[in-house]
């Protein structure tokens, strides 16, 4: 049996979104950090297959500067956004910008003037398609960034190289036609996230896993020996003393002065709000090391690309959580 050209496309597109996030997640989980070069990379390809998608299904020029105005949209996040100031002073790169929104922005225009009689109900309950459907489909693109970037200024999303990768995934698959799901489930459902947000709520999901994961990694390290242990073990674990520095953890333990002048060693139940500065930790550590504390209680620093990587296997083979979701609470 062989394959289709749209079945091909499908997962070579998931393989360069494993290939891109297991890159980006490897880097977040070392240095908590992940340059704009590399999504600059991983775009051209999520770019090329989109062209090579809509050039099969014959898309006319309204399509094609739509899904350029998702692109032009997207690339605030790593380019910015030109301003009259360096406009007015000939800054070539601001111009050259300036006008990609100009044509992307006579793509959204043509599009509605074009397809702007459908609407966009009837494409979702599948009772249009063709040139219609694939425009509209690709406008909704601009939501799905319009919905990340907020979460992104608002703090909902906290990470950039977070909120970039998840531009990346709506570039990359733009819809659920474009993914060669093994659940039809996705397909048929009337309601469906798009699939960037159907990846983040995956990750989301996993976040599930980790108060079992580190119970049952403090049982085997006997980090629990009294009640106060066991409510710290369900969402921290306990590391030595000497190698807090160099982690990305924040720190539990630390001296805390009583009302009597005393001082004892405390475990705070919850990370700070603030990261604490180098020398700040510094003092804590020194503190510690007079009370001959050899380990302490820390939290992890999880980001939230390492939590992304391994939702792309529910991603591709399930579809959106919604999809499934819904169906169980009787909707």
């Amino acid at each position: 049996m062989g394959l289709s050209t749209e079945s091909i496309l499908g997962w070579t597109r998931v393989s360069v979104l494993l290939l891109a996030m297991g890159w980006a997640a490897w880097m977040d989980h070392k240095d908590r950090r992940v340059g704009n070069d590399h999504w600059l990379v991983w775009v051209k390809p999520a770019l090329f297959l989109w062209a090579l998608d809509l050039i099969a299904q014959e898309a006319d020029w309204t399509v094609f500067l739509t899904a350029s105005a998702v692109v032009a949209y997207a690339s605030t996040s790593i380019l910015g956004r030109p301003t009259l100031k360096d406009l007015f002073a000939g800054s070539r790169i601001d111009v050259l910008v300036s006008l990609w929104y100009v044509f992307s922005l006579a793509g959204i225009i043509g599009g509605s003037l074009k397809y702007g009689d459908v609407s966009p109900l009837d494409v979702l309950v599948g009772n249009e398609t063709g040139p219609a459907a694939l425009w509209w489909g690709t406008l909704s693109g601009l939501l799905t960034i319009l919905i990340i970037d907020f979460a992104w200024r608002f703090r909902l999303i906290h990470g950039g190289a977070d909120a970039k990768a998840l531009m990346l995934v709506a570039i990359l698959i733009p819809s659920w036609d474009t993914m060669p799901l093994v659940s039809e489930q996705t397909s048929d459902s009337l309601v469906a996230l798009p699939p960037a947000l159907a990846l983040l709520m995956w990750g989301g999901l996993t976040f599930i896993l980790i108060p079992f994961i580190l119970l049952v990694k403090n049982i085997l390290n006997s980090n629990i020996s009294s009640l106060a242990d066991l409510k710290l073990s369900w969402h921290a674990s306990k590391m030595k003393l000497s190698k807090v520095k160099d982690s990305h953890v924040w720190m539990l333990t630390s001296v805390m002065q009583l009302p009597d002048g005393s001082s004892k060693v405390y475990h705070k139940s919850r990370a700070p709000r603030r990261t604490p500065t180098d020398e700040e930790l510094d003092n804590s550590i020194k503190e510690l090391e007079g009370y001959d504390v050899e380990e302490v209680w820390i939290s992890y620093k999880l980001p939230l690309l390492v939590f992304l990587f391994p939702a792309i296997i529910p991603l591709a083979l399930l579809g959106d959580p919604i999809s499934h979701i819904m169906p169980l609470i009787g909707l």
